[in-house]
């Protein structure tokens, strides 16, 4: 059984991930609520999955009749619950909102209702594995496993281990990740990640060219769409510079320092 603790988007993307590949899961609302806050959230997020769940039927992933009996393999479990609900849970997943202190104190909660050999993983995007493990009980079953939104159709997921991290955790949950269709990587703890680091600096590049007036919003996101993307679904960045050659690229980032003037396009050493 899976666990999602925190019921936003993340939690509930991973909860369909884990209920399409057969697994039990159960969302941990870690609010407090009044019941008829908790009810409605239980709709919700029943409406959301069972929407999700439709739309991956629409695309030929899965068919109509499947749509119910997935959809109650998820269960919203308030937090005065958890406790019972972690007595059974294989891997929790971290899916609350970007505030340190929260993640700590939620972190401290969780780990010392579940057992040791419960493996706790926060799906952080901007946080260090390191600057949280320190709230945990157990610190060794504990590491980061970054998915990117939406969690059910992107396949990768960047795992992130820390410092006191067991060999033995990384390998399970890269062994459960590839088993319900995921492509996890291993990246040290370091801030960004792969994917965030990378499309950052793309990112802001596009937004600089647009005040530059290089070329209009609309075609510099057709480039990326038709070129840019386009290629690097099928080649890795470091693939396409040994594809190229690595003299190609030198000689490029060379000659844009000059002519723009910044040194942010230097080739490393």
């Amino acid at each position: 059984k899976i666990a999602c603790l925190g019921a936003g988007r993340m939690g509930r993307g991973i909860a369909v991930v884990f209920a399409y590949a057969g697994h039990p899961v159960d969302i941990i609302d870690f609010k407090d609520r009044d019941a008829d806050g908790f009810g409605r959230l239980v709709a919700e997020v029943r409406d959301e999955i069972a929407s999700t769940l439709a739309m991956l039927a629409r695309i030929g992933l899965m068919q109509d009749q499947h749509i119910d009996m997935i959809a109650n393999r998820v269960r919203v479990v308030p937090k005065g619950e958890a406790a019972i609900a972690l007595v059974d849970t294989s891997v929790v997943f971290e899916g609350l909102p970007e505030i340190l202190d929260l993640k700590r104190e939620a972190f401290a909660e969780i780990s010392a209702m579940a057992g040791p050999e419960v493996i706790i993983a926060s799906t952080t995007s901007t946080i260090l594995v390191d600057d949280l493990s320190g709230s945990v009980v157990h610190p060794e079953r504990f590491l980061n496993a970054h998915w990117l939104n939406p969690a059910f159709l992107v396949p990768l997921v960047e795992v992130s281990p820390g410092a006191n991290t067991g060999d033995a955790t990384t390998k399970k949950l890269i062994a459960l990740l590839e088993s319900v269709g995921k492509v996890p990587v291993v990246c040290a703890a370091r801030p960004g990640y792969i994917v965030p680091r990378i499309q950052t600096l793309a990112m802001n590049e596009a937004a600089r060219m647009v005040g530059e007036g290089v070329a209009t919003a609309e075609d510099i996101d057709k480039a990326i769409i038709h070129g840019f993307g386009f290629r690097f679904a099928i080649l890795g960045l470091l693939e396409f510079i040994d594809w190229g050659g690595g003299d190609i690229l030198h000689y490029a980032s060379r000659y844009l320092v000059g002519a723009l003037g910044d040194e942010r396009y230097a080739a490393p050493p």
